[in-house]
């Protein structure tokens, strides 16, 4: 009897990003597809050319990438199935014979130029900073002119054959880059899991956002993050995204999800999922990724 086929994984490439690695992380044995884009890894799984996307939702020094909230507000098919969360360490990377000082244009994923924003100011002030596709596409592009460079990880400079200028070049120690996969159906419960939701109010006054808030705490149900997009509607109305501990199965937070639900719009509610927290610590990280950890 033949073996399942592999997971088919959209992420954004080239090979070498760090969303690479996260997709590998959470399935070494899958085929990956290169995409340039949150929207075009999320394309790929509701076309059917992809089983799963992997795409980053959120920085520990840049904040939300909203292209990825806005795809999942803008896609009621799509879930939240599991979550990935890796450290970032930012390499200055040039074709090999180029010196810091030749230096004049930097190449990156524009998260990765946000990350460095004070090693670049402080050690290439006259560099002009270049928006790349992602943070492997710069370091491709720069091995192949003179007088560039590019932020990316070791593994892209490795892969691409580039000369390291600088190492762990981003702005603050503890940078964290959260991924989550995206599917048609979220996990199962685990007892330590998290839940992503987003609602809007047809109607403004005040207090209607302490109502949903008060939802959650009068369960001690923990809220884990908070944020707001724009609706696109209008000026001054927003969508707002709040992500939970415990699964939407779990009776206090299913409670929880049919009040906000009923003090919002309900065609703007929405749950993106639950699924299993993941840890943040290396070695629970490395148990996560052998299977001995498992939703």
């Amino acid at each position: 009897m033949a073996g399942a086929a592999p997971l088919r994984i959209s992420f954004l490439g080239p090979a070498g990003t760090y969303t690479e690695q996260a997709a590998l992380l959470y399935c070494p044995d899958a085929v990956l597809l290169p995409y340039t884009s949150p929207t075009a890894i999320a394309q790929a799984v509701l076309d059917g050319a992809a089983d799963e996307g992997v795409a980053a939702i959120e920085n520990s020094l840049e904040g939300a990438i909203t292209e990825t909230l806005d795809v999942l507000i803008r896609n009621p098919q799509l879930r939240i199935k599991r979550e990935i969360a890796i450290p970032i360490e930012h390499f200055l990377l040039a074709k090999p014979g180029v010196s810091i000082d030749e230096v004049d244009v930097v190449y990156s994923h524009p998260q990765a130029l946000g990350q460095c924003r004070r090693y670049l100011e402080q050690h290439l002030p006259r560099a002009r900073a270049v928006a790349a596709l992602s943070t492997a596409a710069a370091v491709e592009q720069a091995v192949t002119l003179g007088r560039s460079a590019a932020i990316g990880n070791r593994r892209a400079g490795e892969f691409y054959g580039a000369a390291v200028l600088a190492e762990r070049i981003q702005d603050g120690a503890n940078n964290v880059t959260r991924f989550v996969v995206l599917a048609f159906s979220d996990a199962p419960p685990t007892g330590d899991d998290k839940t992503s939701i987003c609602f809007r109010y047809a109607d403004d006054r005040p207090g209607i956002l302490v109502d949903a808030l008060h939802a959650l705490a009068k369960r001690g149900i923990n809220l884990a993050k908070i944020e707001s997009r724009p609706s696109g509607e209008s000026l001054g109305r927003y969508i707002f995204l709040v992500d939970m501990n415990g699964h939407r199965l779990d009776p206090p937070v299913a409670a929880a999800l049919d009040e906000i639900r009923a003090q919002s719009d309900p065609e703007g509610f929405r749950v993106f999922g639950s699924y299993q927290r993941f840890p943040l610590d290396s070695r629970a990280q490395n148990r996560w990724a052998s299977g001995t950890v498992t939703a």
